[in-house]
């Protein structure tokens, strides 16, 4: 008998009638034979409820407490599922974070998976109960509820089936799988049905939504397989990418797939001392406003001077450049500039580590396009260049097309 663990996002289970939908699915997962284990999110736009609710309360109060409160979405879901599977005749039990014993740090909020105690789980797998796990929320060492972050059920998912052995995790969303670019952006992005998970891994990093990296992370270190399915499928057997160790995979492509990310800001400090110790003085304050660095970039030494260059979150351009600044100062800086109208795009595949010349092409295609390249970071399987933002879309399309990736 095989073990599933399955997940359902928001929009998956965000109605009535769409919770009846997927208790159909899981009857028919385990009318075959399955043992199954359900993860699901809170119901579309109950969390962006909750905060609201928070914020009109006390919108500067501890992060325990609104741990407390963001959790109750995901555990009306379960619920909810569990009736439904009941009223189909497939016997469920719910699970909160802390009935499945998922342990985790004290960082609410954000909080990590430290380990979990599945041996009610499986008593309860053994007993005929499908499972039907609240994702997004753990329990810390002092009892205290926490929450895992954006795309905690993803994680959550992933680490159940690291941690019940099972043989597949499968991401239920609201796209049949994985494209080689965002179908918005490229109308005949291609599909992608197999893929590595180290590829995927980047893919996640460098910006594609599909699947969140914690979750892609667990499954590259524990080889847990992951297929990414649409909920919207009528059946069973529609489109799917299965995400998998790369000796599963028999070719190697040269590209998989172009990544992006709208969410960059470039800062740069000039003129600074080259000499040991800069580059700590400056990102050493940078990491303790918790604020973490993407591309970094140190031009040649000129005159015993050097410019240093690196990415940020969006959402921390503002704070971070007050500190560049004020850091720039304390060495001596000739200046202190920030941008936050970038884009870093990516491209990324297992075939790089065999092939010459990727990233020749791609910098050759941006050019005869006349988009400039601002910065570059490179990887074995992956390259990605920072480039004007609103380049961006023109820049997907021209290496999609570049890469023939509209064949794949």
């Amino acid at each position: 008998m095989s073990l599933i663990v399955q997940k359902y996002g928001g929009t998956s289970v965000g109605s009535p009638e769409r919770i009846q939908e997927v208790a159909k699915r899981v009857k028919r997962w385990r009318d075959k034979g399955n043992n199954v284990v359900v993860v699901v999110s809170a119901m579309s736009g109950e969390t962006n409820r909750l905060i609201e609710l928070i914020n009109a309360t006390n919108p500067t109060g501890t992060a325990r407490e609104k741990d407390v409160i963001l959790s109750t979405g995901e555990q009306v879901t379960i619920g909810l599922l569990s009736l439904a599977l009941e009223s189909i005749d497939c016997s469920a039990r719910s699970y909160t974070g802390s009935q499945a014993n998922i342990r985790t740090d004290n960082a609410f909020s954000k909080a990590r998976i430290s380990g979990i105690d599945e041996c009610k789980m499986c008593d309860d797998l053994e007993k005929g109960y499908v499972l039907v796990v609240a994702g997004f929320q753990g329990v810390d060492n002092e009892g205290n509820i926490t929450t895992l972050g954006r795309g905690g059920s993803d994680t959550t998912a992933v680490a159940l089936a690291v941690a019940l052995k099972a043989d597949e995790c499968q991401i239920y969303t609201d796209v049949d799988g994985v494209y080689t670019t965002d179908p918005r952006v490229v109308s005949n992005a291609s599909h992608i049905p197999k893929m590595g998970l180290e590829e995927m891994l980047e893919m996640a990093s460098q910006g594609s939504k599909v699947l969140q990296i914690r979750a892609v992370e667990f499954a590259y270190k524990y080889n847990m397989p992951i297929r990414v399915l649409s909920s919207f499928d009528e059946g069973d057997d529609g489109k799917s990418t299965l995400v998998t160790r790369e000796e599963d995979i028999m070719e190697e492509v040269l590209v998989r797939g172009v990544a992006f990310n709208r969410d960059e800001a470039q800062l740069t400090v000039e003129g600074v001392p080259d000499q040991p110790g800069v580059a700590s003085n400056i990102l050493g304050a940078i990491s303790d406003a918790n604020i973490e660095v993407d591309m970094i970039v140190q031009n040649v030494s000129n005159e015993g001077l050097t410019d240093f260059t690196f990415t940020v979150h969006r959402n921390d351009y503002d704070q971070a450049k007050k500190i560049l600044c004020e850091t720039g100062k304390t060495l001596g800086a000739k200046a202190c500039r920030g941008d936050d109208k970038i884009a870093k795009i990516s491209i990324v595949g297992g075939g790089m580590r065999s092939h010459a010349g990727v990233a020749s092409k791609m910098f050759t295609a941006l050019a005869d396009e006349g988009i400039n390249i601002r910065m570059i970071s490179t990887s074995e399987i992956k390259v990605s260049v920072v480039v004007d933002e609103k380049y961006l879309e023109l820049a997907v399309r021209t290496l999609h097309e570049a890469f023939e990736l509209d064949t794949v």
